[in-house]
C-alpha cells in the first residue's frame, strides 16, 4: 500500500457561482469543518482571466468548487494548472463547446442588457433556474434580489465569457484529483446527460444526480451538496501523495 499523508493543513475551498449569482447561493450549504471558504467573483468578460483569477485566488492545493459559469471557469482552471487542484466539485454545468443557439440568446440577452431592461433579462433566465418553469413566488423573489446584487455590469461580463468557453473534455481527462459532478434530475439548462459525459471524461469522479432538483443545487437541495463536499475531502485526506499518472497511447 502507499504511504498516504493528510494534508498538513486543510485545504481551502474556493467556490465559484454562476451567472447572476452571488454567494449567498451557498447560504444553506454546510460546509466542511475547518476549511476556509472563500467566494470568487465572476466579473471579467474572458473564462481565461476568471481562471486565472480563480488561480490567484490562493496559493497552494485547494479544492474548487463551481456551479454552471462557475464550474466551466473550474475547467480552465483545471487546463492550466491541474497539479494545483486537489479536489473538483462542480455541477448543474456543461463540458461542452458553446451552441449556436446559445451565442444567439446571450446575444439576445445582452442586448437586453445594454437598454436598460437588466430585469428583463433576469426574467428570461428564471424559469430555467427551478425544478418546473414555475417556481414558487418565494423562490422567484430570491432568485431575483440575487440577481440584483450581481448587477448588470457583472452579468453583461458573465455573457460574454459565455462566449469565450471552449470543449473542456481534454482538460478533464488531465485531472489528477478526485471529483464529484452533482446534477439535478430536472435541470432543463444543464440535464443529467451532460454530467455523465464530465464524469467519464474525469479519470477519479463520481456522479450523483440529485432526484426531483433543478438548477440551483445548492439552494434546492443543500444536504446534498454538503454530503458531497464531506466525502470529496475524505477522498482527498485519503488519497496517495503520489498520484497515478495515465498511460501515454
Amino acid at each position: 500500500m502507499p504511504h498516504v499523508e493528510p494534508p498538513s493543513e486543510p485545504l481551502p475551498l474556493v467556490v465559484v457561482p454562476g451567472m447572476m449569482c452571488d454567494p449567498s447561493l451557498w447560504a444553506e450549504v454546510d460546509f466542511p469543518e475547518g476549511h476556509p471558504v472563500l467566494h470568487l467573483e465572476l466579473g471579467k468578460p474572458d473564462i481565461g482571466a476568471l481562471a486565472d483569477d480563480l488561480l490567484a485566488r490562493v496559493s497552494g492545493p485547494f479544492v474548487v468548487v463551481g456551479l454552471s459559469l462557475g464550474a466551466i471557469v473550474a475547467f480552465e482552471a483545471l487546463r492550466r494548472s491541474p497539479e494545483r487542484i486537489a479536489g473538483l466539485c462542480v455541477m448543474s454545468t456543461n463540458a461542452g463547446a458553446p451552441r449556436p443557439e446559445q451565442y444567439a440568446a446571450w446575444r439576445a440577452m445582452e442586448g437586453l442588457v445594454d437598454d436598460g431592461r437588466f430585469a428583463d433579462a433576469v426574467e428570461q433566465t428564471l424559469p430555467g433556474m427551478f425544478p418546473t418553469p414555475r417556481p414558487s413566488s418565494e423562490s422567484a423573489e430570491r432568485y431575483r434580489r440575487m440577481a440584483r446584487a450581481v448587477g448588470p455590469d457583472a452579468a453583461r461580463a458573465q455573457l460574454a465569457a459565455q462566449s469565450t468557453r471552449r470543449d473542456a473534455i481534454d482538460a478533464l481527462r488531465g485531472a489528477r484529483c478526485p471529483a464529484v459532478v452533482l446534477s439535478g434530475s430536472r435541470d432543463a439548462l444543464c440535464p443529467p446527460d451532460f454530467h455523465q459525459v464530465i464524469a467519464s471524461a474525469l479519470p477519479d469522479a463520481e456522479l450523483r444526480t440529485v432526484p426531483d432538483a433543478g438548477h440551483l443545487l445548492p439552494w434546492q437541495e443543500p444536504s446534498a451538496v454538503s454530503d458531497a463536499l464531506r466525502d470529496l475531502l475524505g477522498r482527498v485526506r485519503t488519497r496517495p501523495t503520489a498520484c497515478p499518472t495515465r498511460p501515454a497511447f
